[in-house]
């Protein structure tokens, strides 16, 4: 017991940290995107590739690099990792271009811990616990009320697409949820998004990779490809050495959440009282995960 306890606090810190790093990646994607003139697609590139060079070049100074695993089983599950990255960035971008940011999110990150229990439904052939149930269905709700924007049209195709990126994040979810000998969650996440990245590469010169030579937007890129991307994916693949999946995916719940409590901040929008509902139930929901085991 004294081992556990303290396991599953580290395990849920860093799925915190994961969900609360993402969300200040939406705040700065967005101000990179207008101030360099970027496709969403391009920014995806460039978020994938920053963080997996940034990553790599860390390994590489701290000698990570020599302990790399070179085997089939670790070469498969770079590839796999490197391919869902890709897949979910790509479906949740392409959501957000046919409906919007409110309705692409909401689905992605309300569908992925619930596409992840119906999975261990089946693996399990039991019905989720109470608890969890409880969680989910306020985290729905939660998120909800957050991203709710009265009279909004729902776009079929977007919603299709967003689930895609819910089912590419759940399985990103579920491949990283068991662990590779010698493969550590840093090293999944620096060849993840360099993979992830070469794959988005060649649409993304379609459209058009080129930015300005300007000290902000050069300071968003990194930014961009560290903090939400090698940082946040590093803690959330750490978190889930120990974590029941569908409580990681939960805690993806933490960005739009951050993130509406940053454009308060820095943009000066407003959040109505049906926001600030939902932000109170969606902290609620998540208090419950992380306070009573998930199964």
């Amino acid at each position: 017991m004294s081992v556990a306890v303290p396991t599953r606090a580290r395990s849920s810190a860093a799925l915190v940290l994961a969900g609360v790093l993402w969300g200040t990646g939406g705040l700065a994607g967005s101000l990179l995107a207008s101030r360099a003139g970027l496709h969403p697609l391009s920014v995806a590139a460039y978020r994938l590739l920053i963080g997996g060079v940034i990553a790599t070049g860390y390994l590489w100074l701290t000698g990570g690099l020599r302990g790399l695993p070179r085997t089939s089983a670790a070469r498969r599950r770079l590839l796999v990792v490197g391919g869902l990255f890709a897949l979910f960035q790509t479906s949740y971008f392409a959501a957000v271009s046919l409906s919007s940011v409110s309705v692409a999110t909401m689905t992605t990150i309300g569908s992925a811990p619930v596409l992840l229990a119906v999975v261990t439904v089946v693996k399990t052939r039991s019905l989720p616990g109470t608890w969890t149930l409880v969680s989910l269905a306020g985290s729905l709700v939660g998120l909800a009320l957050l991203q709710w924007t009265p009279g909004e049209d729902v776009n079929a195709a977007g919603v299709l697409f967003a689930l895609l990126a819910a089912a590419g994040f759940a399985a990103l979810t579920l491949v990283n949820a068991t662990r590779i000998d010698g493969l550590d969650p840093l090293s999944t996440t620096a060849f993840g998004c360099l993979i992830g990245g070469a794959v988005l590469t060649p649409a993304a010169l379609w459209f058009g990779m080129a930015v300005p030579l300007q000290a902000d937007v050069l300071a968003l890129v990194v930014y961009f490809g560290v903090v939400p991307t090698a940082l946040a994916y590093a803690a959330y693949f750490r978190g889930l050495e120990s974590a029941h999946p569908v409580l990681a995916a939960l805690s993806a719940l933490l960005e739009p959440l951050t993130a509406a409590l940053l454009s308060m901040v820095v943009l000066g929008e407003r959040l109505g009282a049906v926001g600030w509902c939902g932000a109170a139930v969606l902290i609620a929901a998540l208090a419950v995960a992380y306070s009573r085991p998930v199964t």
